[in-house]
């Protein structure tokens, strides 16, 4: 499994609807397990949870700095 393809694959999804962002918000291991359809151990669907999570802060941050940018 392409963990970094999976990361994507979820924020996008996060990003783009609701429904799922609300269940990653209140249940983030089960709805990691639903997009990839495997259930995995405790300690990878954690890293994959955490890794969302960064890739949403990293997007946030690039938003807010394109959005400065376009000031000057």
């Amino acid at each position: 499994m392409d963990i970094k393809a999976k990361i994507e694959e979820i924020v996008t999804k996060i990003k783009n609807d609701k429904d799922f962002s609300s269940k990653f918000m209140s249940d983030p291991a089960s709805a990691i397990e639903s997009v990839i359809g495997i259930d995995l151990p405790n300690d990878q669907v954690n890293a994959l949870i955490e890794g969302v999570k960064g890739k949403i802060t990293l997007d946030k941050a690039g938003d807010t700095l394109s959005s400065i940018k376009k000031l000057f």
